[in-house]
């Protein structure tokens, strides 16, 4: 599904590598947790892959089904099947949410959208992530409160149907009714759809009680230092990352 060969990359116009010789594989179907202090560039490694123009690639590759995407730009990547739900979604104050959706389930499909199932579809939809149908004739994000524009984000993701689903900090601004909702939309859509994958970007485990991953990643000095199950997640919450031995590239402990 997804292979990243030694990246490196940067923000356009610094001299410093945030990621450095990074390399990650998730295959379908698989669960992955990326952890690390503040500041180690988890944010960095999902916007990279989604391409975001801020950032440039100094040196390695990404695959996606065993083509590289470095070249790609945003909405190609889309069409290839990845999708962000981002930190902090963008308001765009005029487009309204179901104008935004069926355009871009179309743009995804190439296809036209057929406007009596798409709003079938949308009521369902917005009924499962129990948010308000007049959301749907709002200017997308604007005045959303955070939990609502996280369950906006996995709105989008039941819309646009990916094989890759990147989650940079979806706890962040939940409650925990908010985040029960959002995940159990996303484990029926692992479900339904059994060989898209997940790449869950956190600070805490919290999120993981939910989202029963089969690899934590912690990722320390631009490259990923340590991999365990589960347990290493709560491992991490209980001890902090200096009490856990993690090996840093000159074989000494962290």
């Amino acid at each position: 599904m997804l292979e990243i060969k030694k990246l490196s990359c940067r923000v356009k116009n610094t001299e410093n590598d945030i990621l450095k010789d990074f390399s990650l594989k998730i295959n379908p179907g698989e669960i992955h947790v990326i952890m690390g202090p503040n500041g180690t560039g988890k944010t960095t490694l999902a916007k990279v892959i989604m391409g975001h123009y801020k950032y440039e690639v100094t040196a390695g590759d990404i695959l996606v089904d065993g083509e590289s995407i470095i070249n790609l730009e945003v909405n190609e990547r889309a069409k290839k099947g990845i999708f962000l739900c981002m930190q902090d979604p963008t308001v765009i104050e005029g487009v309204s949410n179901s104008e935004f959706l069926r355009t871009a389930r179309g743009e995804i499909t190439g296809e036209k959208v057929n406007l009596y199932t798409f709003i079938k579809d949308m009521e369902k939809a917005m009924s499962d992530v129990e948010l308000d149908s007049k959301m749907l004739h709002r200017s997308l994000n604007l005045g959303f409160s955070g939990g609502e524009k996280k369950k906006n984000e996995i709105l989008q993701m039941k819309f646009l149907k990916p094989k890759l689903i990147i989650l940079d900090e979806l706890d962040s601004g939940l409650d925990v009714d908010s985040l029960r909702i959002v995940c159990k939309n996303i484990l029926d859509y692992l479900e339904e759809n059994k060989e898209a994958s997940l790449l869950i970007i956190t600070h805490y485990p919290r999120i993981l009680k939910y989202l029963k991953p089969q690899f934590v990643h912690i990722l320390k000095n631009g490259k990923i230092q340590k991999t365990g199950s589960e347990e290493l997640a709560f491992e991490i919450e209980k001890e902090g990352y200096n009490g856990v031995n993690i090996m840093i590239g000159n074989g000494k402990s962290a």
